[in-house]
């Protein structure tokens, strides 16, 4: 088995020591290639909301004065999404690539969160595995909406209000026989379900954002961090800066 990489983030609070997952290649190899030139070294933990996560990597964070807006600073490219669920998951501690909203769900060149997220009891998970199938079967539906587009379009400009009525709710059936198929998909395994109900996580951004590491060291640090007063923004209001993070 290949040993998995491991690395130290020195952050102002203390140090959080990291481990990286193999079954997500591309989110290790481009985590580790910025480690190696450096470019996390001096960087913000600028967004912080409690009981979700913290997240850091904007490029544009370095030296940044208080009142600037920090979120959106990359570089430029993104990775591929890696999806390894239900293996890896967004427990607390969990290493994740942040993203802006994509169809393929892919990655923040630099961005991630730690999760600090919470515990969840067994009426809140039952009624999070049915929000995810209905997440699914709306999923479904976008996609089949947008295979028939040419035809949808067709239909809108002759203004046949009768005939995409009919294609619609078509769409509609075949999006939940899809989803009754793939309902498994909705159903955390009882490891998942033990987890965010001990340890705690943010199980609602399963299979949303990829999940490439977790902490092996550190979790208290991270807490300190969460606890951290901020702004309206979810900035700090001080600077809690990633001083150099290196590879063990």
């Amino acid at each position: 088995m290949e040993k998995e990489t491991k690395v130290v983030m020195q952050t102002s609070y203390g140090p959080i020591t990291l481990k990286l997952y193999n079954e997500t290649p591309a989110h290790r190899d481009n985590f580790l290639k910025l480690v190696k030139e450096g470019t996390y070294n001096g960087l913000l933990f600028h967004r912080v909301i409690k009981d979700f996560m913290i997240q850091g990597g904007d490029v544009t964070s370095k030296d940044a004065p208080i009142n600037k807006q920090l979120g959106s600073g990359d570089l430029g490219y993104t990775v591929p999404a890696e999806f390894v669920y239900p293996k890896y998951f967004h427990k607390k501690g969990a290493l994740c690539a942040a993203r802006t909203e994509n169809p393929q769900k892919a990655s923040s060149a630099s961005q991630f969160y730690l999760v600090t997220g919470k515990t969840y009891s067994d009426g809140e998970i039952k009624q999070m595995e049915k929000q995810m199938e209905s997440q699914l079967v709306q999923s479904i539906f976008n996609q089949l909406q947008t295979e028939n587009k040419p035809k949808i379009m067709e239909l809108y400009r002759s203004g046949n209000k009768e005939e995409m009525m009919i294609l619609r709710d078509t769409l509609i059936g075949k999006a939940q026989l899809e989803a009754e198929k793939r309902k498994d998909e909705c159903k955390m395994s009882e490891e998942v379900k033990e987890a965010y109900k001990t340890i705690g996580g943010t199980p609602f951004l399963d299979n949303n954002y990829t999940v490439y590491g977790e902490v092996v060291e550190g979790l208290e640090i991270l807490d300190k961090i969460q606890n951290a007063a901020t702004n309206k923004q979810d900035r700090p209001l001080e600077n809690i800066v990633i001083e150099a993070v290196t590879i063990l």
